[in-house]
């Protein structure tokens, strides 16, 4: 359905995924990619869409994350640096790879990551305890990694970026929420620049996307008020229901693809 030129899907799309970058720091791309599978677009398209959505979500909530004092900007521009080395080579991995191909592994990194996130122990040596130099080179190689595999498959890293820093420098999950949505903005803008390049980005695209980041702006305003509130328990259950949520709908469009189910919405 559209009204004044607007889909009501992408839109509410939109606003879901920003309500999760609001609330666990990452693109909304666990959002953004499954749905508009299940709506029929190819993975190229939809990884696409969700990262031209990522610069909406991701500048919004970092403006607003800085103007409450919630952002650590010096950590923040040591992820950031490492996210625009890694996304830089994006392009080049969604073209190399099949929409079969990329499904799945989307599909087994959501995986991966619900079982590190729900069963990981954590590293007793936390961000106190090591170098200034060690801590920022694990800052930007964690961006580097994320950049390259996440924004290739869409999902922006800001769930990845929490399970490495938690791992490695003792981040909970509140306190790297407005740090991984600050490293989005750096590696979407670059991931978009190599999707271009690349020509994985057309004109349907850049709308659908734009539509996707309008409505992501206000959930991620919404979200970020929310996470203000919500205890640190509470904030890891509703994180490992958004993995849950990512692999039912991803593992569907994979069993379409591969033709062992047969619908469409």
């Amino acid at each position: 359905m559209e009204i004044f030129g607007f889909d009501l899907a992408y839109v509410f799309i939109g606003i879901i995924s920003g309500i999760a970058s609001g609330l666990f720091g990452i693109g909304g791309g666990m959002i953004i990619v499954p749905f508009t599978l299940i709506l029929g677009l190819s993975s190229h398209h939809a990884i696409a869409m969700s990262v031209v959505q990522m610069i909406f979500a991701s500048v919004f909530g970092s403006y607003i994350n800085y103007k409450k004092k919630n952002l650590n900007l010096k950590d923040g521009l040591f992820v950031g640096l490492g996210g625009i080395i890694g996304a830089s080579f994006s392009g080049v991995v969604v073209n190399f790879f099949t929409d079969i191909t990329l499904t799945a592994v989307f599909l087994c990194i959501n995986i991966v990551f619900f079982l590190k996130y729900a069963f990981s122990i954590q590293n007793p040596i936390n961000s106190e305890q090591k170098g200034k130099f060690l801590k920022n080179f694990i800052l930007v190689c964690a961006g580097i990694f994320t950049g390259v595999f996440a924004i290739s498959l869409g999902i922006g890293g800001g769930l990845l970026i929490a399970s490495i820093l938690g791992y490695f420098l003792g981040y909970d999950s509140k306190r790297v929420v407005s740090l991984s949505l600050f490293f989005v903005i750096f590696a979407s803008v670059s991931g978009t620049i190599s999707f271009v390049t690349q020509g994985v980005i057309d004109e349907s695209v850049v709308k659908n996307g734009i539509i996707i980041g309008l409505g992501s702006m206000l959930g991620v305003y919404l979200g970020i008020k929310i996470v203000q509130n919500m205890k640190l328990d509470a904030h890891k259950k509703a994180l490992l229901a958004i993995y849950i949520l990512s692999i039912s709908l991803t593992g569907i469009s994979l069993l379409r693809k591969l033709g062992i189910i047969s619908f469409s919405l």
